[in-house]
């Protein structure tokens, strides 16, 4: 019998002569930190260097009017020891609490209708659900504040129908906060979900059909395929839709502007009205530059409690 040599492979000129190879590395080397130049000298006119003076100032006693001034950690003792600060971080956890569990929810369990479905109708749906994404949180909060009009608002009128009385959505510090929760669910619910969806159509095919060989219902699918699987997905979706809670400000801005009584005060917008209100600039910066802390520290938490594992291909 005859046997059969592979076939001859050309040899690698590159391999062959290994000073040829480094001038190559170091042209591609060269080629990609050309390319990357625009966009780190964006990023270091437009975020680094102003994160470095900001942090500057905070040590700073200045206004636009004067030269600054050291004073230390004044500014943080300030920011510290003020309660409406601390009133403003507690109330975003409540926030945050009211709108990031409902959101991944309702994401996860319309993810699971879209792959479920036609592809089709499927793609009808992940268009529904990204058209909110799309419009501008302004706009939003005004279509929501007409809604919650308490002379001639929809919801009332909706209400009214079974013979409640009007309630003020937006005029009752009981109300208020969980009246902005429901917009902020419905705009943040469109990416999260497309997100979802892509984590589950790439689980494989064979771990369902396994689960459905020994007799496995979609609770049980859920809970041992599902949800392992898409564990560093939800771990994203769950830290980047905690800071996007916590930092919220166009909906308390347009909607109440922090009121009734400060009940939707958020950090941010608390953290604006301070510049806007005090001459002075330092307190502002040393409450942004905290709340960035808080912000830091809560997420690290998150991932430590999570314990976040590295993707496998």
């Amino acid at each position: 019998m005859t046997s059969i040599s592979p076939p001859a492979t050309a040899p690698d000129p590159l391999a062959e002569n290994p000073a040829r190879h480094r001038r190559f590395r170091y042209r591609y080397a060269k080629l990609a930190y050309l390319m990357l130049a625009p966009a780190v000298v964006l990023l270091g006119i437009f975020v680094i260097w102003p994160a470095i003076y900001a942090i500057y100032l905070s040590f700073q006693d200045w206004s636009f009017y004067k030269a600054p001034s050291f004073v230390g950690f004044q500014n943080f003792v300030n920011v510290l020891t003020d309660p409406l600060f601390s009133d403003a971080i507690v109330r975003g956890l409540k926030f945050v609490l009211m709108t990031v569990p409902i959101m991944l929810v309702l994401a996860f369990l319309f993810s699971c209708l879209v792959v479920s479905v036609g592809k089709k109708f499927a793609t009808v749906l992940k268009v529904s659900i990204y058209l909110p994404t799309i419009i501008s949180t302004v706009i939003t909060s005004i279509i929501f504040t007409i809604i919650y009009d308490y002379s001639g608002g929809l919801l009332n009128w909706l209400i009214g129908l079974f013979g409640l009385d009007a309630i003020p959505w937006l005029g009752d510090p009981k109300y208020a906060l969980k009246a902005i929760a429901i917009p902020a669910i419905w705009l943040g619910m469109g990416l999260t979900s497309l997100i979802m969806v892509s984590a589950m159509v790439d689980i494989p095919e064979e771990f369902y059909e396994a689960a459905s060989m020994e007799g496995a219902n979609w609770w049980k699918k859920t809970i041992y395929i599902t949800i392992p699987q898409m564990k560093n997905v939800l771990l994203y979706l769950l830290v980047t839709d905690f800071v996007a809670s916590l930092q919220q400000y166009e909906l308390p801005l347009v909607m109440t502007n922090g009121g009734p009584l400060d009940s939707t005060m958020l950090p941010n917008l608390f953290i604006f009205s301070h510049f806007r209100g005090d001459p002075t600039v330092g307190y502002s910066i040393a409450a942004a530059l905290l709340l960035f802390v808080v912000l830091g520290a809560i997420s690290a938490v998150i991932f430590r409690v999570v314990n976040s594992e590295k993707s496998v291909d």
